[in-house]
């Protein structure tokens, strides 16, 4: 879909795009093919897309004999979507996608990717529920605004390594694959997007309970992330049983949680277990 359908397409409908919604619809067609062709989609296999707009991905998608399962917030676009794309695989649920209970809609048991122009304005959140589900999917591969690309992908030390650089770490490799410009939006974004693919690690994190545990852990450091560590969980375990666990794996009171492995994140949470 190229500016002058999608045009169309909103004068149709009366609609202008909310910037509140991050509603920023790709109208490029060449980086439409590469995103599919990037992702190798598989007939039969099920798709979760958020954000579907006017459905310029989703068709490229469907025609691939793909199951999509589309979420879409705005009432007005699932109302296009309902009347224009007439097909048996696709499922659409109008709802606000950081509500959306993920584990109903994809079981244990039931293989899934998910592929989007992700709203920005949803994206933080959006992720952190695909990191919390026991089933999550395999792959991934998002439309983001730039800078949140960079975190996501962050490595210790670095400036926009944080929790959620360390939570995607826990059971993701995360690459930016391609930087975007904002010529290939309507209406153009003013800063930059990046292309970003997760890979569900064979070796990551499965125990949710233990990832539970963990991501609190995460969370509650880099809240007060000038503090020293050590300090921030004596608030919540004690002194000793975080001189203990500190000690257990080769960390110090003093250090600051920008600078650790998600590896020792998750022996951490190991050590500092629920009874303590």
């Amino acid at each position: 879909m190229n500016k002058k359908e999608l045009l169309k397409e909103l004068e149709k409908i009366g609609m202008r795009p909310g910037r509140g919604l991050g509603q920023n619809f790709l109208i490029d067609n060449n980086l439409l093919d590469w995103i599919v062709r990037r992702n190798a989609p598989v007939s039969g296999e099920d798709v979760l897309e958020v954000g579907p707009g006017f459905g310029a991905l989703t068709r490229k998608m469907l025609e691939c004999g793909i199951n999509v399962t589309a979420v879409e917030f705005d009432h007005r676009i699932a109302e296009y979507l309902r009347r224009e794309l007439t097909v048996p695989n696709l499922t659409l649920i109008e709802a606000d996608a950081c509500h959306v209970d993920y584990a109903e809609l994809f079981p244990k048991g039931r293989v899934f990717r998910s592929i989007a122009n992700l709203p920005y304005s949803i994206s933080t959140i959006f992720i952190a529920k695909m990191l919390e589900l026991e089933n999550a999917p395999v792959e991934m591969f998002f439309m983001l605004q730039k800078e949140m690309g960079e975190r996501l992908a962050a490595e210790p030390g670095s400036k926009a390594y944080g929790a959620l650089s360390v939570r995607c770490a826990f059971r993701y490799e995360v690459k930016i694959e391609k930087i975007i410009p904002p010529t290939v939006f309507y209406p153009a974004p003013e800063v930059e997007s990046a292309l970003v693919s997760f890979k569900l690690k064979k070796d990551g994190e499965q125990d949710i309970n233990l990832l539970k545990r963990a991501t609190g852990i995460v969370k509650s450091v880099f809240l007060q992330r000038r503090k020293q560590m050590g300090k921030i969980l004596a608030s919540s375990y004690g002194r000793e049983n975080v001189e203990k666990a500190l000690e257990a794996t080769g960390l110090t009171w003093e250090m600051r949680p920008d600078k650790i492995t998600h590896e020792k994140f998750i022996e951490l949470a190991r050590e500092l277990a629920p009874n303590t």
